[in-house]
């Protein structure tokens, strides 16, 4: 039997997904096939057959594969020397897809299919909460630390974050014109307000 390279499979298996990513963007998972797939990615239908069952499970390795590249950001966001500055780099971060409108569209296919499919919804949910536990750490670290004072207290603070960074999500994926630039530019002193203290003057228009 021959033996499969580790990192050759992922570097392939990753080509599939970033060809198959603005198909779902645009078209969604039901218009989007799996011979328009394999005609972005250029390879054949056992190829994509080999490195994934379906469709399917393509958007959902798109939305949930990071490699352990997020986990790793959560956790050393977590063991920030400066909590406040940990937090607001981690919102940064975390909205920066925001700029991608293949990202943004994927986000937002993603919660339409996990309405109805409870794997998916549970995956998603996972990240989430994930992401609500290190953003309530660290608001508990401002507040213990006395850099800031959050104010509804670290866990409802965490959950409007997270509320501004899907809005954002929303408003790229819909709204002709958006300017990600400016709203990401703008989110740092927005949630610099929801986390008080002091973020200097706010930026010039």
């Amino acid at each position: 039997m021959r033996k499969v390279d580790p990192a050759r499979h992922q570097a392939r298996r990753r080509h599939i997904m970033t060809a198959a990513a603005p198909l779902f963007a645009a078209h969604g998972l039901e218009g989007t096939s799996t011979a328009r797939i394999r005609e972005a990615a250029g390879v054949s239908s056992g190829t994509l057959f080999h490195y994934f069952p379906s469709k399917r499970a393509i958007l959902v390795a798109l939305l949930t594969d990071d490699d352990g590249d997020g986990a790793a950001h959560l956790a050393a966001a977590r063991e920030g020397a400066d909590p406040r500055a940990s937090l607001l780099d981690l919102v940064e971060r975390l909205a920066a897809p925001v700029a991608s409108p293949v990202s943004a569209g994927l986000v937002m296919e993603g919660l339409r299919q996990a309405q109805h499919d409870p794997e998916l919804a549970r995956a998603l949910e996972a990240g989430s909460a994930s992401e609500s536990e290190a953003l309530t750490h660290l608001l508990d670290r401002v507040a213990r630390e006395g850099r800031g004072r959050p104010v509804l207290g670290a866990r409802a603070t965490a959950a409007w974050i997270q509320t501004l960074i899907g809005a954002l999500f929303l408003r790229a994926a819909t709204e002709t014109g958006f300017d990600a630039t400016t709203h990401l530019r703008d989110l740092r002193p927005v949630v610099g307000r929801l986390v008080g203290g002091d973020d200097g003057p706010p930026a010039e228009r």
